[in-house]
């Protein structure tokens, strides 16, 4: 289908998909987008508490929805052994996309490695080389992607919709946590026993990558842990610039018990 013919059509599938998801469960949610979309759902994940148990209704219900991670190569540790934990746990593949070699060599030859805290647009190259565009790839000629967002994570977030039109990608995006609280989903991975990110438990909210995330104060902005030298208006990675909002407060998270 072309692109140009492609949105409405995916609008007309958005909404007769929509009635079935109002009160459905993250799992008939992603039963729902895998059954839909067969072969072409893909989840992204970073590893964080929400990615988790997304993983973890993936795998232990074997949903044909392949589970792939971006590698920056400036990942945290912990975020390394999430990943390896997660693996041995589920014994499951995860797909890994990296930047490309020439680009990144060319980034670091001309720029060094911290090239990122001098200037906005220096830090928003960084993020297109190792985040957006391995993204473009791993979503290239996708039916839909399925994402760790929740309602609760902004005050913008709560507008959006748990099912949209991704017009970046020509796909579908979907976001079978959307409705969950933390409370939830805390409760949900340690009846589980679900693999978590120990940062969960050092206050960090948003884990991305080590040089560009810190942790978070109690009342700080959810945005204050990532790229913090710059001003709030210019948080974005470009991974959701066109189907989410841009992000606002959060609410304070509690400690995560490592898994």
């Amino acid at each position: 289908m072309p692109v140009a013919d492609a949105a409405p059509a995916a609008h007309a599938l958005l909404d007769r998909l929509r009635p079935h998801l109002v009160a459905a469960s993250a799992l008939e949610r992603l039963r729902l987008v895998a059954e839909t979309f067969p072969g072409q759902a893909v989840f992204s994940t970073s590893f964080g508490l929400e990615d988790q148990i997304i993983s973890h209704l993936i795998f232990v219900h074997d949903l044909p929805i392949e589970v792939f991670t971006l590698d920056t190569g400036r990942n945290f540790q912990e975020t390394y052994a999430t990943w390896n934990k997660t693996l041995i746990r589920y014994q499951q593949p995860i797909a890994v996309y990296v930047p490309q070699r020439e680009a990144l060599e060319n980034l670091l030859l001309h720029k060094g490695p911290n090239s990122f805290y001098e200037s906005v647009d220096n830090r928003k190259e960084c993020c297109h080389i190792r985040k957006v565009e391995p993204l473009n790839r791993a979503l290239a000629g996708r039916g839909a992607w399925v994402t760790g967002i929740r309602a609760e994570q902004s005050q913008n977030r709560q507008t959006m919709d748990p099912l949209e039109w991704d017009a970046a990608h020509n796909l579908v995006k979907i976001h079978p946590l959307f409705d969950w609280t933390w409370e939830q989903a805390l409760a949900f991975v340690q009846q589980e026993g679900i693999p978590v990110n120990p940062l969960h438990q050092q206050g960090f909210v948003s884990i991305g990558c080590a040089p560009c995330t810190r942790a978070i104060r109690p009342g700080e902005d959810f945005r204050a842990g990532r790229w913090w030298w710059e001003d709030l208006s210019a948080k974005e990675c470009g991974l959701h610039t066109t189907a989410a909002p841009h992000d606002g407060p959060d609410p304070v998270v509690e400690p995560v018990p490592a898994g």
